[in-house]
């Protein structure tokens, strides 16, 4: 997958643009049904047909025009993700609309089996095209072959000019690497950046910070003047150091929506997406060319501990 590989132009799996071939053609075989033998739901359902039977039919009609709009997000389901959105919070809403009309007794139980056809056997599928669509949309895809640690110290450079190399040859580096601005989590680290500062210079390490804006922008973010740091807009060294993209429990699991909450109540907000949105952190301790411990979050909610990483060391 190169780079310019988005939701507007990335090949689509075979597998999600069948998926909706076969919803559109489902939904207007439903959207006929319902238009010619109207009351056959009802029958079926051991349910009195209603008075004003063309209100039902209408809706067929509607779920019928859906089937259209699958058909056509079929030939490219990553550029069409918003028809597949509205199509899966309509999956998503007619159970739960159908559960609390049965709980109040409107409607019989058995008449359930309709929402598995038209809602829950599609549920998955289509909630994997829209991560697929939400990851190329939030991340950016990786490019080539990763740089080894050698190459990625060696072309590197902080912003006091010194390559990522040299200043390792110099000092030993403790070294975070940040989520994007706009996390809630990059925003709680940066309020606890001097006490990590602190926690450095006790270990006799330096601190640099790894970004994933233009070289200049994190100024925005960080004190220009304080912490050395690094851009890395491209996620070249997050690579180098073993980082990788976070999957759905890593990014949206519990522990990160609890401690998402925890950071947002205590005035950390969340702001625009300034970087890779799927990009995890982590913190190294870094000399001579050499990684000597590692702490690879395992969530997006996991920040770096400097201390637990130098205790790990000694």
């Amino acid at each position: 997958m190169n780079l310019e590989c988005t939701a507007q132009s990335c090949k689509a799996p075979d597998w999600m643009k069948a998926s909706l071939k076969l919803a559109g053609i489902y939904n207007l075989l439903f959207g006929l049904w319902v238009l010619g033998w109207p009351g056959a739901w009802f029958s079926l359902s051991g349910m009195e047909a209603p008075r004003y039977l063309f209100l039902w039919q209408c809706i067929g009609m509607i779920v019928g025009v859906y089937g259209v709009g699958y058909l056509v997000a079929s030939l490219n389901p990553l550029k069409h993700w918003p028809i597949v959105l509205v199509g899966f919070l309509g999956k998503v809403f007619g159970p739960i609309g159908f559960v609390w009309a049965a709980s109040q007794g409107d409607l019989p139980w058995a008449a359930g089996w309709l929402n598995i056809f038209n809602d829950l056997i599609w549920l998955v599928p289509f909630a994997m095209i829209l991560w697929s669509a939400a990851c190329l949309m939030v991340g950016r895809p990786a490019v080539g072959e990763p740089m080894t640690l050698e190459q990625a110290s060696q072309s590197f450079r902080l912003t006091t000019g010194e390559t990522l190399q040299e200043a390792s040859e110099k000092e030993v580096l403790a070294i975070v690497f940040l989520r994007h601005f706009g996390c809630t989590f990059t925003r709680q680290l940066l309020r606890n950046l001097r006490e990590m500062h602190e926690r450095a210079d006790e270990a006799g390490a330096r601190l640099v910070l790894v970004h994933m804006l233009q070289e200049g922008e994190e100024t925005e973010f960080v004190d220009a003047d304080g912490v050395s740091r690094i851009a890395d807009p491209r996620c070249d060294l997050y690579r180098a150091f073993g980082l990788g993209k976070g999957g759905f429990l890593e990014l949206f699991g519990p522990k990160v929506w609890y401690r998402g909450a925890m950071a947002f109540l205590r005035g950390c907000g969340v702001g625009l997406l300034k970087g890779d949105g799927l990009q995890m952190p982590g913190a190294f301790v870094f000399q001579d060319g050499q990684i000597l411990e590692a702490q690879k979050a395992g969530s997006a909610a996991d920040l770096p501990n400097i201390e637990e990483l130098f205790k790990a060391r000694s």
